[in-house]
């Protein structure tokens, strides 16, 4: 069995304050877990880049079908050249993060809670499961995104016309269902 290596390096310096601020910005805005996956979308864009930079010197056929890779994956806009590619930034990356899809959507209120239905398989792509919240979604997959036994967030109104509270709503039939698989085998054991 392969080791796996480390995706993503430590930053140089370890306290730099503009730094440090910058990551606890983009930690809430995504709700991440900790400064380990904002590194890894460091990672990814500087590889994304070297990439475009050793592509400026090869055929054009490469470099649209680098550019077209990208434009599938959500990093890029249609219409977008090799130049765009070198202008990547991390945020591109957090945006196409299906923790981020999923609150978008508005199937969570909060990106924490996006992330905490993830987690307990509340979401499904294509009708697959999928428990990663740092699953990259592509541009095709972006519209097969569906929640398991979850609707869409719902805001009740005041009279003045603020929004008061937001609820997520369990669907009912989908846990009688879930009880329903449950009970018969809870039969058959304590027939046993």
């Amino acid at each position: 069995m392969r080791k796996s290596h480390k995706k993503y390096s430590r930053p140089a310096k370890p306290f730099d304050k503009p730094r440090i601020i910058e990551e606890d910005n983009l930690m809430k805005k995504y709700g991440l877990k900790n400064k380990k996956e904002i590194w890894k979308a460091e990672a990814i864009v500087k590889k994304m880049r070297n990439n475009a930079k050793a592509l400026i010197t090869e055929g054009i056929d490469k470099q649209k079908a680098f550019v077209q890779r990208l434009i599938n994956k959500g990093f890029l806009y249609s219409g977008a050249h090799l130049d765009d590619a070198l202008g990547l930034i991390k945020e591109k990356i957090l945006d196409r993060r299906l923790q981020t899809i999923v609150y978008k959507k508005k199937f969570a209120s909060t990106v924490k809670q996006a992330r905490q239905f993830i987690v307990h398989g509340h979401v499904a792509i294509k009708g697959k499961k999928v428990t990663i919240p740092s699953y990259s979604v592509t541009m095709n997959e972006e519209m097969l995104v569906n929640t398991i036994g979850i609707k869409k967030i719902e805001t009740e109104k005041k009279s003045d016309g603020k929004n008061n509270k937001t609820h997520v709503k369990m669907d009912k039939k989908d846990e009688n269902e879930k009880e329903k698989q449950i009970k018969p085998t809870e039969k058959e054991n304590g027939k046993k």
